[in-house]
């Protein structure tokens, strides 16, 4: 069967329906995660979610047909965020999960997120379904198929877990119209917050702004809203609701790496100081920085959550997080990304403080930044730009090269690194003064020019 072999990622599988990513190509899937799991010796039933894209049900009856075909039985959980599909793995009989969802691509992409157990399949385990693709040698058997609505008591766990609010805070939540949408409501009246929604309504054609909160442009909505009603605080959630989003009471972004200082300071003064909190390469200095002063151990580690997750179990981590929004959590929690029980947390952080988040956040030494830049690149390409960039820059600087190439200049640093779902570069860059940023964005930029990359 002739499947386009790009689709299967680093951390999924995604690509663009009727084109890469079709409905033989979701048939094929199922039947090589069917055939993974006998080769495994792995029994059991399989959920299965979607978030709201349009394209959704089509790949849904490929997928199950594929597993069923095979003989592995399936609970179809329907319409539902992937943190929801993660949670399944936890609380259904089930033997893994798999959720259909694009994620905070455009509408026109969609995808599948496997887990086995309670991990994520990623990188080798993602390729070697290709293989068994590409081979032809799936099991036989008839499996069946049942529905089950999960929602309520997804939402239910999520406030049990968190608590009512100690003091009535002013939200204003933003789904972008993604597939958080279905569970905004319920969450915040469960936890007994005055909540304001904007975009709540479930439509995976995203017609107000794209659902990714990591770019700018698309929480003004937010920011304006929560200026005109003086909410505490705004959230947002991506596509399929694993990341999250965070505008404070003055209308201004707090990006991933701050919001990860909320949670470190809480969980190490809840549960003890000398813990592990796990970044990723892209986050501000101003985050090791906090952690360490708050009695935690900071580690750097690569993007990506099937990346995160395993070395949150390696060393024990209660949180980790990513300047994109993806948040972790193990103490109290499941070790998964989960913005919907990020958001839970963060409001009974600010509530139990007595303070606002620009209050909580006064005291992080500032510097200057730049968001995620995305430098179109080819996917043939990206990695080797990287690997070039890191033997250049080495020979005059230090370059952590966990991730790409973190280049520290003593007084900022930039960032250059192969995204693992896209076609471009990520860069970030950060120091003390404008114009020095300015100066190592300018060095980066004429390197990469170098490499014919960039205007």
């Amino acid at each position: 069967m002739a499947i386009q072999a790009g689709i299967f990622r680093q951390y999924d599988i995604r690509g663009v329906v009727g084109q890469d990513l079709t409905t033989d190509a979701a048939t094929a899937i199922g039947r090589a995660y069917a055939a993974w799991l006998a080769q495994h010796g792995i029994r059991g039933a399989i959920a299965v979610g979607r978030d709201n894209r349009p394209s959704g049900p089509a790949l849904r009856d490929a997928l199950v047909a594929g597993l069923t075909g095979c003989g592995v039985d399936v609970i179809d959980v329907g319409e539902v965020p992937t943190p929801t599909l993660y949670w399944c793995t936890h609380n259904l009989p089930v033997a893994g999960g798999i959720q259909i969802t694009g994620s905070h691509n455009p509408p026109e992409f969609n995808g599948f997120k496997l887990c086995i157990g309670h991990g994520s399949m990623h990188g080798e385990e993602i390729q070697a379904l290709y293989r068994l693709i590409q081979g032809g040698q799936f099991p036989q058997g008839k499996g069946t198929v049942r529905t089950e609505a999960v929602l309520d008591r997804y939402v239910k766990d999520l406030v049990q877990r968190t608590g009512k609010l100690s003091r009535p805070l002013k939200v204003v939540v933003d789904a972008g119209n993604g597939i958080g949408s279905v569970v905004a409501r319920p969450l915040m009246e469960g936890l007994g917050a005055n909540a304001t929604y904007l975009f709540c309504d479930s439509d995976g054609t995203f017609p107000n702004h794209h659902p990714d909160p990591t770019v700018t442009e698309n929480v003004q909505d937010l920011i304006r809203e929560v200026k005109r009603t003086g909410a505490d605080l705004g959230i947002a959630f991506d596509g399929d609701a694993d990341r999250i989003g965070l505008i404070d009471d003055r209308g201004q972004i707090v990006w991933g790496d701050h919001i990860l200082i909320l949670y470190a300071r809480d969980v190490l003064a809840r549960t003890g100081k000398g813990q592990s909190i796990i970044f990723d390469v892209k986050c501000s200095q101003a985050l090791p920085h906090e952690i360490e002063k708050a009695g935690g151990v900071a580690v750097m580690w690569k993007t990506g959550h099937s990346l995160i997750k395993e070395k949150m179990k390696e060393l024990h981590a209660p949180i980790a997080g990513e300047m994109s929004g993806h948040m972790f959590f193990t103490e109290g929690f499941y070790g998964h990304d989960d913005a919907p029980y990020g958001a839970a947390r963060l409001l009974r952080i600010v509530a139990d403080s007595g303070r606002s988040v620009h209050e909580l956040l006064a005291d992080v030494p500032k510097f200057v930044s730049t968001p995620e830049l995305r430098v179109d690149c080819p996917d043939d390409r990206k990695f080797k730009i990287v690997e070039a960039a890191v033997a250049h820059f080495k020979q005059g600087h230090q370059v952590i090269d966990v991730d790409g190439a973190r280049v520290l200049f003593g007084d900022g640093w930039g960032l250059v690194r192969a995204s693992n779902t896209q076609p471009i570069l990520v860069m970030r860059f950060e120091a003390l003064t404008q114009p020095r940023l300015d100066a190592i964005q300018g060095e980066f930029n004429a390197w990469l020019r170098t490499q014919g990359i960039g205007g």
